[in-house]
């Protein structure tokens, strides 16, 4: 007993120093709109819960194991203790940086994704791993220390013991001192790192490979645009529809079919890019380009990381456990805008200045047999890969990936292309190339283009990194195209440029925030520039290209679809009459919206233009959208586990 609560008090004592450290770190490292004495309650409260909840778990291993060895005992306690205080710094290190605690996500990663990405945020050095075999071996010196100078009674140790028992029972049912659920950062710093990534843990383990399936087919909404006919049980997503051509009315009579480039920029949120930015714009091409274009205000991704963006611009695939892109290793037959152009006579090729494998990219792209796939490991000589503070980057930077798209792509064209490229420098860790350049022009753009007020300059500094890379993504799409204006396939080419998540460093102004991204089209064969109101997403593009060749360039399609969205809403105000999953991160599917409303975490939330959510009281509606919830993630199930999506060719 002596042992145990000689350790005990001390770990209690690093935990409550280590609360302070977070609330000290994250308001030093974030602009937020409240103060961190505001959040001591109740984070307090969080950590005492998991604090004696764990000390009680170790309670009943230690005192079992004492039974055979109390040294035996004593060891792998002080090694647990030390190893959970070692995992609670690393768990507020990554929430420092993101405003996310980590959860499921950890498992949704394989471990080569892992490692890159720990490489490349720059932590993976000698110095750090020094420090923490350092922090190591202090740990377990205080751990011992605690037991040498704690010398109590034996019946002070069964009052401990039974004091510990009553707190564990007082603090999982206590009412008192609950989360900040109308906020989410707030409710975010309150929580317990450790308690939240143990609790998802267990969640996964548990649960995680459980499927049910009970769907049943149905027509759709019918508040939706598309009335999707469902007509087969073993196919839940394969339906037959007649997909509206909502882009004809804006566009000139077509002498051929036209180009489609797609340029998805990384990490490209609407709260920082394009007309309504609510931290002001830092992309002043594109805000530019929207002067002749037709763009939406209120669109979304359909997954808050980078994993969902080629499955849901592409097709509106469903998500799968971890994301479409993880069941690489038997795709269910599928069919994409990607090969039903390459059908139709199209070329389709694609650029990243990054690995291809990550993510699993590649095996998608592959899957749809485009005819040309450039990454890092194929980039012409004489280009140079992106800054890094230790050695390892991502691969090339964005100036660099269309400089060598541009050089790859052919001469002559014997027919119609779709060509994809993908940026990912404005990506963690944020680092700039030609950095003095881009310090000053972010000064200058806060001066003179968003005319920022003095007092208010500290914000912006605090994210200093992260906005110059956006500045620096935008200068290269502005190099971009005004290369490609010099090729002669520009005149006949249809750009779509599109985000594919706001990235989370940045405090959100809500949980739909994350999701929110610049989507426009611009060609020169738009009659007129156009500004929509209506809420669409990503889903929504292939369905809408698609129909729109077959209207105007004779495209033949498929009799059956798999899209999940609707058709791009061209409604000059706000209205949404779509209905679609939402996954924060790989293995987190807890958001659903359908028209005017949003399903997050199991409260209800209206939406209103901006895609602002304020939270509403309606059991109807909750338990209406949590039942179409429900309905997706049993058929996303039955996909994952019978890998039948849609009816292959006979």
């Amino acid at each position: 007993m002596r042992t145990f609560w000689g350790m005990s008090w001390v770990y209690l004592l690093l935990m409550l120093i280590l609360r302070a450290a977070e609330i000290q770190v994250v308001f030093q490292s974030h602009v937020l709109e409240f103060d961190g004495s505001s959040l001591l309650g109740v984070s307090l409260f969080q950590d005492l819960g998991w604090i004696f909840y764990f000390l009680g778990l170790l309670l009943i291993i230690h005192l079992l194991l004492s039974l055979f060895s109390v040294t035996l005992s004593k060891i792998l306690v002080q090694t647990l203790l030390t190893l959970a205080l070692l995992i609670h710094i690393g768990l507020i290190f990554y929430f420092s940086k993101t405003l996310l605690p980590l959860g499921k996500d950890l498992f949704a990663y394989n471990w080569n994704d892992m490692l890159l990405t720990v490489k490349a945020s720059g932590q993976l050095n000698a110095l750090n791993l020094g420090l923490g075999l350092v922090f190591f071996g202090f740990v377990l010196g205080l751990l011992h220390l605690g037991v040498y100078l704690t010398r109590l009674p034996l019946k002070t140790y069964f009052f401990l013991t039974g004091g510990l028992i009553v707190f564990v029972i007082l603090f999982r049912f206590s009412p008192d001192f609950e989360l900040d659920e109308g906020n989410e950062i707030r409710k975010n710093i309150q929580l317990n790192k450790s308690k939240f990534l143990a609790e998802e843990t267990f969640d996964y383990l548990v649960y995680g490979g459980e499927y049910y399936f009970d769907f049943y087919l149905r027509s759709g909404n019918e508040d939706l645009v598309v009335k999707k006919d469902f007509n087969k049980d073993e196919y839940p997503f394969a339906h037959q529809a007649a997909y509206p051509d909502v882009l004809g009315p804006f566009f000139d009579s077509l002498s051929s079919p036209p180009d489609l480039v797609f340029i998805l920029a990384e990490s490209f949120g609407k709260a920082y890019s394009g007309k309504g930015a609510y931290l002001g714009s830092f992309t002043p091409f594109l805000d530019s380009l929207e002067n002749h274009s037709l763009i939406w205000t209120n669109a979304i991704s359909s997954t808050g990381r980078t994993f969902g963006i080629l499955p849901g611009v592409f097709a509106g695939l469903p998500f799968g456990e971890k994301g479409f892109l993880e069941l690489y290793d038997e795709f269910p037959y599928h069919q994409t805008l990607i090969s039903i152009l390459r059908d139709n006579g199209y070329k389709a090729r694609f650029f990243i200045g990054a690995d291809r494998k990550f993510d699993h990219e590649g095996d998608f792209l592959e899957y749809q047999q485009v005819d040309q796939l450039e990454d890092e490991s194929t980039f012409l000589p004489g280009f140079e890969k992106a800054p890094s503070n230790n050695g390892f980057s991502w691969g090339y930077s964005d100036k660099e990936l269309f400089k060598n798209g541009l050089l790859k792509l052919p001469s002559e064209k014997t027919g119609p292309e779709i060509r994809i490229f993908q940026t990912q420098t404005s990506h963690d860790p944020y680092i700039v190339p030609e950095r003095p350049f881009y310090e000053q022009k972010f000064s200058s753009h806060l001066r003179d283009y968003l005319q920022i007020s003095s007092d208010r300059i500290p914000e912006y500094e605090a994210y200093k990194n992260i906005y110059m890379t956006v500045l620096y993504a935008d200068d290269a799409i502005r190099m971009f195209f005004e290369e490609y204006k010099k090729r002669p396939e520009f005149a006949n080419t249809i750009f779509i440029i599109t985000g594919d998540h706001r990235l989370p460093e940045i405090p959100m102004s809500s949980r739909l925030d994350r999701f929110h991204v610049p989507l426009m089209i611009y060609s020169p064969l738009l009659k007129s520039k156009e500004e929509f109101k209506g809420l669409s997403s990503h889903f929504e593009v292939t369905p809408s290209l698609l129909s729109f060749l077959e209207k105007n360039a004779s495209l033949n399609l498929p009799e059956e679809f798999i899209w999940q969205g609707q058709v791009l809403d061209t409604a000059r105000v706000f209205r949404s009459q779509i209905a679609m999953p939402l996954m924060r991160n790989k293995n987190q599917l807890v958001d659903y919206l359908s028209g005017e409303f949003f399903l997050s975490d199991g409260q209800l939330f209206l939406i209103s233009d901006g895609l602002n959510i304020d939270p509403v009281e309606d059991a109807n509606m909750t338990n209406q959208l949590i039942g179409e919830f429900e309905d997706f993630k049993n058929k996303n199930a039955y996909t994952i586990q019978t890998r039948k999506l849609l009816p292959p060719p006979q």
